[in-house]
């Protein structure tokens, strides 16, 4: 086993020795040929290791291991640009942009969310293990007539095709083949020079281990023509770091935080109350140790992978593997980040105040009354605004200022909404109004603020 000797030595001797084992036992118990793994502190790798089945021989950070389903987030994002140029609207179905596939009905985020209702496999041969020359057209994906075996938008159930119909979006509105979009518009602005449609050198051979005998069989190496969105990109441990810290961070030149925040939500809901697994729009969310990460799994016949990213510990990790099963490079890449937390939990950052002080905004700090309940509104040192009940509960939420004065709901109950500062008619401040809930100093007070009155008895003792 070895690990990386050229990366920042910033973590501690017990923390490498924990990811160091964990990896190993992950190889071992696995039975796969090599695997290796990756950690992502705050947008940069800080410890890679690897193992073998040959001695003193481990493959580096600059290995191609094919990904499999992870391929997925990079046609999202692809389809996020299209969306933030004004190209799509994800609310479009399929046929406005490409008409005549089976899943013409499809809107554009159903098929991010696999909530279209769609085949989650192409009719045989099985595409994963034969060339995509036997799928020529758009119409081979799905079976005709017998595309849609659930009712759209009502639950997530996975598609490969459907990535398909997404990657032929990305080429009908582009002009050009989808790996030479992603090539051009994203592997390329963030340095991702080693991952490819097809493998090239150093790459690893795929393999399948006899289930009850230690003996491998090598699997094809396949290119999967349409269905390649779905599941064709090789990469490296290094380049998916790359990608790592981008999902958790965006760039303009790529992406928007913003939209990859959008990414990263539910789009449909979970069956059960205590879910440990959802999907956003082209993303994977899981509950793993007690947190939540968001990522993808991948595999392919002879690969498997994971990539998880943990928003709340800074952290992402990743694992490859060139056996069809046996090594869970998902499990494994969660337990990195879990190991890490564990070791090395996140150090807050520093309280600090805010630079300027706006008295106008200080003013309308403190206690609002919606009704009888009473909210603390504060002002935070980022300049967003914090409304919470005093007594608690699920209704808290950030604000962002906007130009015009309005302020718009981050998160939580009111996320989108709008808050506005009504003043009197001598410029003094009435009231807030809050997606038409208003707010008043003083517990139904003043009267003329509140929608349908006030008692002009007012409060009264029994």
């Amino acid at each position: 086993m070895t690990d990386q000797p050229d990366l920042p030595d910033d973590l501690l001797p017990t923390t490498r020795r924990a990811l160091l084992h964990r990896t190993a036992v992950a190889q071992a118990e696995g039975r796969t040929p090599s695997l290796v793994a990756a950690l992502v502190r705050d947008g940069r790798l800080v410890w890679s290791g690897a193992r073998s089945m040959i001695d003193d021989h481990a493959p580096t950070v600059d290995v191609q291991y094919r990904i499999g389903s992870l391929t997925k987030t990079f046609v999202a994002v692809l389809v996020l640009r299209l969306r933030d140029e004004g190209l799509l609207d994800l609310a479009d179905p399929l046929e406005r942009h490409l008409p005549g596939t089976p899943a013409d009905g499809a809107t554009v985020a159903e098929l991010l969310a696999h909530s279209a209702g769609l085949a989650s496999e192409t009719p045989g041969p099985w595409w994963e293990r034969t060339e995509g020359t036997l799928r020529p057209a758009l119409d081979d994906l799905l079976e005709p007539g017998d595309a849609l075996k659930h009712p759209a938008g009502r639950r997530h159930h996975y598609s490969n095709p459907g990535y398909a119909l997404l990657g032929a979006l990305v080429e009908r509105l582009r002009g050009a083949p989808w790996g030479e979009v992603l090539r051009r518009e994203m592997l390329e602005p963030l340095g991702m020079d080693r991952t490819t449609l097809l493998p090239e050198h150093p790459h690893a051979g795929g393999f399948a281990v006899h289930p009850w005998a230690d003996v491998m069989l090598a699997e094809p190496l396949t290119d999967t023509g349409l269905m390649g969105p779905a599941g064709q990109l090789w990469s490296t441990a290094a380049d998916l770091a790359r990608w790592a810290a981008f999902l958790a961070g965006g760039d303009d030149k790529v992406l928007s935080a913003a939209s990859l925040a959008e990414m990263r939500r539910p789009a449909v809901g979970p069956d059960t109350a205590d879910w440990t697994s959802s999907y956003g729009l082209g993303l994977q969310l899981r509950r793993h140790d007690g947190r939540v990460l968001y990522g993808h799994t991948g595999s392919m016949p002879g690969f498997t992978a994971g990539l998880w990213i943990s928003e709340a510990d800074g952290l992402a990790a990743l694992a490859l593997s060139n056996a069809t099963t046996g090594a869970n490079a998902a499990a494994l890449a969660a337990d990195l980040i879990a190991l890490t937390a564990q070791h090395e939990p996140r150090m807050p950052e520093p309280w600090r105040p805010l630079p300027t002080v706006d008295e106008e905004l200080l003013a309308l700090t403190g206690l609002w009354y919606w009704g009888t309940s009473a909210h603390a509104l504060r002002l935070k040192a980022d300049r967003t605004l914090e409304l919470s009940l005093v007594s608690g509960g699920s209704r808290s939420s950030r604000f962002r200022a906007e130009a015009d004065g309005t302020w718009t709901g981050l998160d939580n109950y009111y996320a989108g909404e709008t808050l506005r500062v009504v003043r009197a008619a001598d410029g003094s401040v009435s009231h807030l109004d809050l997606a038409s809930f208003v707010l008043t100093r003083e517990p139904y007070g003043p009267a003329e603020a509140v929608p349908g009155g006030v008692d002009p008895q007012g409060w009264q003792a029994v």
